[in-house]
């Protein structure tokens, strides 16, 4: 199994499960498109989604690059950690935003490590 593949098809599926949610709060909470705002319940849904979207162009290429020069397993579980970290930033966000932090971590933290090992893998090539 290529399992680097298969964090990321994850996280790509995680950001698409967060844009229907997205959709739902829309109607929930009574918020026509194109608008973004509103309702303060809906905003932390969406802010979560292009959270998720900001973070994903960052972890992506990080994730792909580090695959390249270290072991598809320890990539592949680093990249969990960050799927993890997203969903643990949506739950808390959604509750407080202001204790949205350890989500946070758990998602910068990981995307850092993948560009360290990326950068270090490709200088010492």
């Amino acid at each position: 199994m290529h399992y680097v593949q298969v964090v990321a098809m994850l996280a790509v599926l995680q950001y698409l499960l967060f844009g229907l949610l997205v959709g739902r709060a829309r109607t929930r909470f009574h918020v026509n498109a194109p608008a973004t705002t509103g309702s303060e319940e809906f905003e932390r849904v969406y802010r979560v989604h292009m959270n998720t979207l900001e973070q994903l162009a960052a972890f992506l290429p990080v994730l792909w690059v580090a695959s390249l020069y270290w072991p598809d397993q320890w990539v592949a579980l680093i990249g969990v950690i960050y799927l993890v970290g997203r969903f643990a930033y949506r739950r808390l966000y959604l509750a407080d935003p202001a204790k949205r932090g350890p989500g946070f971590l758990l998602t910068v933290g990981p995307t850092f490590v993948l560009l360290v090992m990326g950068l270090a893998g490709a200088m010492a090539r």
